[in-house]
């Protein structure tokens, strides 16, 4: 599913999965018939006179008017979720409207300015505006599930009860192939979810930015020493947290003469294979060479909380002597401090 304007397929992907195939009716309906819709009308069932009826309460029919689409009306595609994407906000979804709930105001005040730098990246017109309410122009869709081009318009407002601070989108108008129709639920349901997760992702997309530059500036001074693990085996302890020198690892390596063969985070290791730079690298960074063979290698990265424990092994598994793990320290160090520059 996408935007008909500059909106990339690859950014919705998360929000929409499609697992069964055929064409877009085929993949909104049933499989199955609808003879069920033939089935008579439910007669009231008569009681032997002299019988005490016994009713299980779990079986029992609710009563009233309800209102829905019956046979080739019910669209079985699965709910469309809203992503939590905003730290500390809570969705609420009443009547196919989406709210989300936060603490603070100024948390608030940066969800607005995310939904309005949205709405100007994905070159979505706005019809009406004020510091409370946004009233857009048609946005419209493309979706393999439907068989037209779907286009909406929305209200998205600042709201304010009991303390809480609320943005809620609602979608005011609908129309299909350039024709304009009433609001049913299920699509004021679905698209109101699509359009507050264009909002949540762009919120997600800033703060995994301004994440990756403060990690930026807490790395470029990164103390490196000698110290031991929670077992007492000497290690090399780096004096950053793990996730932020992890970041750092495809740069640092390879500066120092390893090429990196497989990675895997949960787990804390690296393998890469060690070439021995030449003189000239030596001489760059000022650090006498390390006696490494030629070979393959893996780093164990150890979470330590505020720092990050790094042992070395060599192809067998075998740790490489306290002595090399000794003669990193500069060497890490200096590489660190040269990247820092850059």
């Amino acid at each position: 599913m996408k935007l008909s304007h500059q909106l990339v397929l690859s950014s919705l992907a998360v929000f929409v999965l499609t697992a069964c195939s055929g064409n877009s009716t085929q993949r909104r309906q049933a499989k199955d018939d609808f003879e069920y819709l033939d089935t008579p009308a439910l007669e009231e069932w008569q009681i032997p006179e002299g019988a005490v009826p016994q009713f299980y309460t779990n079986y029992q029919i609710p009563q009233g008017e309800f209102a829905g689409g019956i046979g080739k009306d019910v669209d079985i595609r699965p709910p469309q979720q809203v992503l939590e994407l905003i730290p500390g906000a809570r969705s609420e979804r009443k009547q196919g409207e989406t709210t989300l709930w936060l603490l603070r105001e100024d948390e608030l005040n940066k969800v607005w300015e995310t939904a309005l730098k949205m709405l100007d990246e994905q070159d979505i017109d706005i019809r009406e505006q004020s510091e409370t309410r946004i009233e857009t122009d048609w946005v419209n869709w493309k979706s393999e599930d439907e068989d037209a081009e779907l286009g909406a318009r929305y209200q998205i407002e600042r709201v304010k009860i009991g303390g809480r601070h609320g943005f809620k989108i609602s979608l005011i108008d609908w129309r299909e192939a350039g024709q304009v129709k009433p609001v049913t639920a299920t699509n004021k349901e679905r698209y109101n979810a699509l359009m507050t997760n264009l909002v949540t992702a762009r919120y997600d997309l800033d703060l995994r930015e301004e994440a990756a530059r403060k990690a930026e500036e807490l790395v470029k001074h990164i103390p490196i020493t000698m110290g031991a693990d929670r077992s007492g085996f000497p290690v090399i302890i780096a004096r950053t947290p793990y996730n932020v020198l992890w970041q750092r690892l495809p740069r640092l390596l390879p500066n120092m003469g390893f090429t990196i063969e497989e990675r895997n985070q949960s787990q804390g290791t690296v393998k890469a294979k060690f070439a021995t730079p030449d003189d000239a690298f030596w001489n760059e960074i000022g650090v006498k060479p390390i006696g490494l063979d030629s070979g393959t290698y893996t780093f164990l990265f150890g979470d330590l909380g505020n720092r990050t424990s790094i042992n070395v092994t060599d192809s067998s598994g075998k740790p490489v002597e306290e002595q090399l793990l000794k003669d990193m320290v500069p060497v890490l160090s200096a590489v660190v401090g040269k990247n820092s520059e850059k």
